[in-house]
């Protein structure tokens, strides 16, 4: 049910982070350290809810500024005043529930997707999605606003180019088959005590040699080669899973623990090989993982995506080099968007697990959208043009309905359950999960696990486990 009006949770934020700043700041200059973070953002975020009626963003930082001040306030507790601190550890978790609480009332219903049912544990699910968002917003911004002019331009341009080689009718040409891998250099590591190896390669993806944005997109140094993860048995051939991660990840720690590859690895007997994407991880091109993927130049965007096919088909092409007995793919948010592209490309697929996937980046918004996030409003269609070529809703999947596989949260507010809802329905309706969740809770949601375990299953993956 969507709601507008100014919920009494601002008053409360506005309130605690007064407190913050004035009750806990005041005790000196360590609990003002302490306090200065989480007194500014409830104080900002109350003082806007009230100020700017519907403002999204005044929500998040609510959210952001509740999680941040229950373990600053736990330390107050211990270095300053108790009482004070245990106020404020109340009050902050309270915040926190309440943030995620307006966020479901204000949710409007969406048809297709079942509609949550607020509770406590729902809220404080959303709430975090909600803190994720408002740090995005907070770091965003690698296109300044003396940009808007080239970037429309060179929208525009990519239009034209894309358009008069007929790939905005017939997008599959603009992909190359690129060549087999065949000897990636090879590096055995360990993180938190899992011993895997990596992978890597000279990528060898360029963009053509008029596209617009070109130039800039083979300046990234770091991201001409090609990283991956893997988890390999010894015994002989073993079916493969590609898992491709999300949106600011690509370290081996994070991805591995996203997958559950190890309990994968060693209780379903598969192996596992985790690419990294572009400008993710050891690609990374700024201070952040990810950062130009997303919310930067839109051919930073597209040359990304397309990269990210050409790299995994090339894993693809190691993998079924080294005998694979069946290789599947499954990928999360950003790495599902990408599974879902690669569907529509790779021939032989076992299976595709879709989760929590973005469909449509040129409309994805809230700090978390493509390049057009940052377009004049007459160059929004360009964007969404251009972004077709790297777009799933625009190729048919080839792979059997029966091997596809979709989970989405219904109160996912990274990826609006809209953008699941357009995929699944796209690939035909297949066997989808909608579970009562946010997008950070998939990891803990049971219906995913029994899906993903079902998709194995069905498609011959994980059926047979040897150890």
């Amino acid at each position: 049910m969507s709601e507008t009006r100014v919920p009494a949770a601002a008053w409360g934020a506005l309130a605690v982070g007064l407190i913050w700043l004035v009750g806990a700041g005041s005790r000196g200059w360590g609990s003002l350290g302490l306090a200065l973070v989480p007194g500014l953002l409830l104080a900002i975020g109350g003082g806007s809810f009230l100020l700017l009626r519907g403002e999204t963003r005044a929500n998040q930082l609510v959210a952001l500024g509740g999680v941040v001040g229950v373990p600053l306030a736990a330390i107050l507790m211990l270095v300053s005043s108790f009482w004070l601190g245990l106020f404020l550890v109340l009050a902050s978790a309270g915040l926190f529930a309440a943030a995620g609480w307006v966020s479901l009332r204000r949710a409007p219903a969406i048809a297709g997707v079942p509609e949550p049912v607020p509770s406590l544990a729902l809220a404080c699910k959303v709430a975090i999605d909600e803190a994720v968002l408002s740090t995005r917003s907070l770091v965003s911004g690698t296109v300044g606003p003396g940009d808007r002019g080239r970037l429309s331009d060179e929208a525009r341009d990519a239009r034209r180019y894309l358009d008069q080689r007929g790939w905005l009718d017939k997008p599959s040409g603009y992909h190359l088959d690129p060549p087999a891998l065949e000897a990636p250099e090879l590096r055995r590591r360990r993180t938190r005590g899992t011993a895997f190896e990596e992978i890597s390669f000279e990528s060898g993806y360029e963009p053509y040699a008029e596209e617009p944005g070109r130039e800039r997109w083979l300046s990234y140094a770091a991201n001409r080669a090609a990283y991956a993860w893997v988890l390999e048995h010894s015994d002989g051939p073993r079916p493969w899973l590609l898992c491709v991660h999300g949106f600011r990840m690509g370290s081996p720690s994070l991805d591995l623990a996203a997958f559950r590859a190890v309990e994968l690895h060693r209780r379903l007997g598969l192996n596992l090989v985790l690419p990294v994407l572009p400008l993710h991880g050891p690609r990374k091109i700024g201070r952040r993982s990810g950062e130009r993927f997303l919310a930067g130049d839109l051919m930073d965007t597209l040359h990304a995506e397309a990269q990210a096919i050409w790299d995994l088909r090339r894993v693809i092409s190691w993998v079924r080099g080294r005998g694979a007995i069946g290789v599947g793919a499954f990928g999360l948010s950003l790495g599902g968007y990408t599974v879902a592209l690669l569907a529509g490309l790779e021939k032989h697929l076992s299976c595709v697990i879709a989760g929590i996937p973005a469909s449509d980046l040129a409309r994805l918004g809230d700090g978390a959208g493509a390049g057009s996030a940052e377009l004049p409003a007459g160059a929004v269609s360009d964007a969404e043009a251009v972004l077709r070529v790297v777009s799933p809703l625009a190729f048919a999947p080839r792979v059997a309905l029966s091997r596809r596989f979709v989970f989405g949260g219904t109160a996912d507010r990274l990826v609006p359950p809209n953008q699941v809802l357009d995929l699944w329905e796209h690939w035909e309706r297949p066997r989808i999960c909608w579970f009562p969740g946010s997008h950070m809770s998939y990891r803990f949601e049971a219906g995913v696990r029994e899906l993903i375990a079902e998709a194995l299953s069905e498609s011959g993956l994980g059926s047979n486990p040897r150890t």
